[in-house]
């Protein structure tokens, strides 16, 4: 295994007397692409900042090996033309002139945005916007790169698009690449591996399949979309995901129907049974709120009491 390009150790961050993070161990290797994922206020945006060299954690240590560069969450562009907000980019980081335009059309093209080149960055769209702001980020060809919920503020077909060219620009062999996201989606379409934090402490890491089949903790799977729970015999916790549960006259398990939402595919159905609660999909026309139905289990995860 190669050595990481960036790692920390034992770093905690406060504000005030407030630990906004706590004893966080990360490491970035080359060619894998980390996906951040907690809730508002888990202190994403702060390691983000820790592990750039913005913030200086009041314990543990960072090291860097390369370039870092950062692409925050908001996209402020320069009163100026795309192209020159990219040139000037590379000019900061000390790029010699002679290579700055060519670089910067290079990283507007692996966007889609090399027609963006003569605007006037003003007149751009949002999702325009975040192409160009993800540009000045790829052009100084990092070693590291950490973007900030790079999909943020985007309507759903823009943020789609967006989603599907990042996901190819950002796998380099030669690069670690760190992404703060809010959205699993967004996680699942982008990283090898996943790095959870909730509540200031990193509290799950692995790939995403290991991550969703076996949540190291009930928090963890809550957080992972394990939105149903019951109560077992011996006091044990078991989690589920819709996935995990089927509508089935013949279930060994009875329910209410407590909620239909309706979905673009059929329909979310939200269950009481005496042990807890569930949520099940279904394909064809749901039952009616209120409904008694048969439910059968084919997945989940037991938690000990």
């Amino acid at each position: 295994m190669s050595p990481p390009l960036l790692a920390c150790r034992g770093v905690t961050v406060t504000r005030g007397r407030r630990e906004v993070l706590r004893d966080v161990d990360l490491e970035l290797r080359a060619g894998e692409v980390v996906a951040l994922l907690g809730p508002n206020g888990a202190g994403k945006s702060t390691l983000l900042g820790a592990l750039a060299g913005a913030l200086t954690p009041a314990a543990g240590a960072v090291e860097r090996h390369g370039r870092v560069a950062v692409a925050l969450q908001s996209p402020d562009l320069a009163r100026r033309s795309v192209l020159s907000n990219v040139v000037a980019a590379l000019a900061w980081w000390g790029v010699p002139r002679p290579e700055r335009r060519e670089r910067a059309l290079a990283a507007l093209s692996t966007l889609g945005a090399a027609h963006l080149a003569s605007r006037p960055a003003s007149e751009l769209s949002g999702g325009e916007r975040r192409r160009v702001h993800l540009a000045r980020a790829i052009a100084v060809m990092p070693d590291v790169l950490m973007l900030d919920e790079p999909f943020a503020g985007l309507d759903g077909s823009a943020r789609s698009d967006l989603l599907a060219d990042v996901a190819g620009v950002v796998r380099d062999p030669a690069r670690a690449t760190l992404v703060v996201v809010h959205d699993r989606a967004e996680a699942w379409a982008l990283a090898d591996r996943l790095v959870v934090l909730i509540g200031g402490a990193v509290l799950a890491d692995g790939t995403p399949g290991e991550l969703l089949a076996s949540p190291r903790s009930a928090e963890v799977a809550r957080f992972l979309g394990y939105d149903g729970e019951l109560r077992c015999d011996d006091g044990s916790l078991l989690l589920t995901r819709p996935s995990h549960v089927a509508l089935d006259p013949t279930g060994p398990l009875r329910a209410r129907v407590t909620r239909v939402i309706p979905t673009e595919d059929g329909a979310r159905v939200e269950l009481a049974l005496d042990q807890g609660t569930l949520s099940a999909t279904v394909d064809g026309p749901p039952p009616a709120a209120g409904a008694s139905v048969g439910v059968a289990l084919r997945g989940g995860v037991r938690f000990p009491a």
